[in-house]
C-alpha cells in the first residue's frame, strides 16, 4: 500500500528539446507539450547554443540556426487552429450552431439513439 494517491493517468513524453552547446555539450529534455518546449527553447536559446525541437518519431521540427522561435510558434499556432477548424460537414436538422459530427446536440443524440432501436 502506498502513502498517497497513485496517478490515474500517465502520459509519455512526446516532444524533446535538444540543446547543443560548446564544447560538444548535448542535453536532451523531454517535454509533455509544444508550449512547454517553446518556453524551454526561448529560455535556452543563445548565440553559443543551438536548440532543436524533436517529435516522437525523432523528426526535427525546429532548429534555432535555421529559424526564429517566434515565427515558428506563430506558424504552429496557425496550423493548430486549422486542424481544429477542419471538421466534417454536418447539417443539423434542428439548426443548432454547435452541433458537429463529433459533438452532436441533444436532439441529434436522441435521434441517433432512437434510430438504433
Amino acid at each position: 500500500m502506498t502513502d498517497g494517491l497513485e496517478p490515474t493517468e500517465t502520459t509519455d513524453d512526446e516532444i524533446t528539446v535538444i540543446i547543443l552547446g560548446k564544447p560538444n555539450r548535448r542535453e536532451r529534455i523531454a517535454c509533455s507539450s509544444f508550449k512547454e518546449a517553446i518556453r524551454l527553447v526561448k529560455a535556452k536559446n543563445g548565440p553559443e547554443t543551438t536548440v532543436k525541437i524533436e517529435n516522437r518519431s525523432e523528426e526535427i521540427l525546429f532548429t534555432s540556426d535555421e529559424m526564429d522561435i517566434d515565427d515558428w510558434e506563430n506558424e504552429w499556432g496557425r496550423a493548430k487552429r486549422r486542424l481544429a477548424v477542419d471538421v466534417e460537414d454536418y447539417d443539423c436538422p434542428y439548426d443548432s450552431v454547435g452541433c458537429v459530427v463529433d459533438d452532436l446536440c441533444v436532439q441529434c443524440k436522441m435521434d441517433k439513439v432512437q434510430d438504433q432501436y
